[in-house]
């Protein structure tokens, strides 16, 4: 697989984490001492992807400031579109299209998730349009296990292997432009038409690392498990 750039949508409110994005956007929210999107940075260079695309709303100035003053430190360039309303992770990557005419596949992701998952793992075809990144999800509580009304054991927001979730990391062909809204969420417009004409491929990935940041909590969660992983989040390949 060959993908030049990486578009990083960007725009959102973040509302659940406020008082943190009263002054800057999410993707600028420290994690274990790194911005979000440091994080995101680090890890797509594992695959030699030097060039993003930010898709940024919210605190917009904040957000080109902070990678305008480290693109040579982070050693990137960037592209920047700026939604002067919300137009929904649809119609903000729709509005790029002339600046992506002449790429025929590349990375989208969402701009609060961290995680470590092989990009070079999402294949794709002539006949889809495109392939999303699977993760097994993780019971937001603890699970409690009976045997003939007895409790027996307690497992701790267990991994349920056999239900999966969106990934948020997207490997897109040219061709996805056609199918987007000019305003509203691919997630809700987007994907659904894409699943019924059997366009849309989906890459589970079992043992990685993988979080969204919603949260405070999830920060604090966040900052602990990188600070533990000795390699930092060097990619499973």
């Amino acid at each position: 697989m060959y993908v030049m750039h990486a578009v990083i949508l960007a725009g959102g409110y973040g509302k659940r984490l406020r008082p943190l994005t009263d002054d800057r956007p999410k993707p600028l929210i420290e994690v274990a001492g790194r911005p979000i999107i440091e994080w995101q940075i680090s890890w797509l260079k594992q695959f030699s992807i030097t060039s993003f695309v930010i898709l940024t709303g919210y605190k917009w100035e904040v957000l080109i400031k902070w990678l305008s003053e480290n693109e040579k430190r982070l050693g990137i360039s960037t592209y920047f579109s700026i939604e002067e309303e919300p137009l929904g992770t649809g119609g903000a990557l729709r509005k790029i299209e002339r600046l992506l005419s002449t790429e025929n596949t590349f990375i989208v992701l969402n701009g609060d998730i961290i995680t470590n998952l092989d990009i070079s793992k999402l294949k794709i075809s002539n006949e889809n349009v495109m392939t999303m990144s699977l993760v097994p999800l993780k019971s937001p509580y603890g699970i409690v296990e009976t045997k003939d009304d007895k409790i027996i054991d307690f497992k701790e927001k267990p991994i349920l292997e056999n239900y999966w979730i969106n990934a948020g990391v997207y490997l897109m062909r040219k061709e996805i432009f056609k199918y987007l809204p000019e305003k509203g969420d691919m997630e809700k417009l987007t994907f659904p038409k894409l699943a019924k004409e059997s366009l849309l491929i989906g890459i589970k990935y079992h043992d990685v690392y993988w979080r969204s940041i919603d949260t405070i909590k999830d920060i604090e969660e966040v900052s602990e498990d990188l600070i533990k992983m000795k390699n930092g989040l060097s990619s499973e390949r």
